[in-house]
């Protein structure tokens, strides 16, 4: 999110979004800010699941019904499919350091990089002998290595320039979910069904367990702040957590509402945290310094938002459960 999202005052006149191609536009005021609520149609039975903006200021996502790799032009709302092959079942697509999308595909049991340029396919296949990893999500360290985790119990790394893949037991067995790259270069991932989140040596392969206090809170993805602290969504607690690596402290905090179930988080530009809550249909943000909450109700009802991504000045979701992308964006004055 942009530097001036902080700064915007909430008595300030709102900018909407008119003119902007997309449905069920609003414009609502926060006291961290001013912000604007768009959705965007995709094609029916897509299936939406995972977002990453791209660098030409499209989004790319996952249609993981139809098997195909999706991208919105927000400027005219217009979208194309790129096919992944029969049997495919996109999960997680991120962005790599080389600008093209990359996939982690349960449907095929493997990595999947698309030229942005010519939609040319790459598959990196698992193993045979790690069959149906289920695949979730995928980053890169700061060396370029992609690593990724399968919540049948494995994650894993790949070098993109040879092709070398190694996977590997997650400690305690399924659960892999969301993972991510601090600034400082560790890289960590949630284990939703042993509600831990693991720290990985790059060196080595091997994690480190880390617990959140509560018991059982179902960790379900994971994200860094400016200061590689990491920010956890616990689906089963309804709560997010925060771990500090140069303490070893955690703290943890409810979100609003009788029953939350915060699902995904990310970490923007000004250190705001950002959640999908299933149990309010909502975007929350959450303000580390104040410790305070605001709550975002999504246009469509059972949105089912599982992902977050942003890049300066907005915030995108796959809303899964309506087939639709939705942005929130922050209001210029």
């Amino acid at each position: 999110m942009s530097n001036t999202i902080g700064a915007i005052a909430a008595a300030l006149a709102l900018t909407s979004c008119v003119g902007q191609p997309g449905r069920d536009v609003s414009s609502v005021t926060h006291a961290l800010g001013a912000y604007g609520i768009q959705e965007y149609d995709v094609p029916a039975g897509a299936g939406p699941h995972d977002v990453a903006p791209a660098p030409d200021g499209t989004v790319w996502y996952t249609a993981q019904r139809s098997g195909e790799l999706g991208n919105l032009d927000p400027a005219t709302g217009t979208t194309h499919h790129i096919p992944l092959g029969t049997g495919s079942a996109p999960h997680g697509v991120i962005v790599g350091p080389d600008g093209a999308p990359w996939i982690t595909d349960g449907g095929l049991n493997a990595i999947v990089r698309v030229d942005p340029a010519t939609e040319e396919l790459q598959v990196f296949p698992l193993p045979p002998e790690r069959r149906n990893a289920n695949l979730n999500t995928a980053t890169f360290d700061l060396s370029g290595i992609l690593w990724f985790t399968g919540q049948n119990g494995v994650y894993g790394r790949l070098d993109p320039s040879s092709g070398t893949m190694d996977v590997y037991d997650a400690p305690l067995g399924a659960g892999p979910y969301g993972i991510s790259t601090t600034p400082s270069g560790e890289v960590y991932y949630a284990s939703l069904a042993h509600s831990y989140v693991g720290r990985i040596d790059l060196e080595t392969a091997e994690v480190t367990v880390l617990d959140p206090p509560t018991p059982g809170q179902g960790a379900r993805r994971v994200w860094p702040d400016s200061q590689s602290r990491i920010w956890v969504s616990e689906w089963n607690a309804g709560q997010v957590a925060l771990y500090d690596p140069a303490t070893g402290d955690w703290r943890e905090w409810r979100l609003p509402g009788s029953r939350p179930q915060a699902y995904a988080v990310f970490v923007d530009g000004n250190d705001l945290v950002w959640l999908s809550d299933w149990g309010s249909n909502s975007l929350t943000l959450f303000d580390p310094t104040s410790e305070e909450f605001q709550v975002f109700v999504l246009p469509s009802g059972s949105a089912n938002v599982r992902q977050l991504l942003g890049r300066p000045g907005e915030l995108w979701a796959a809303e899964s459960g309506v087939n639709k992308l939705v942005v929130v964006r922050a209001q210029a004055h």
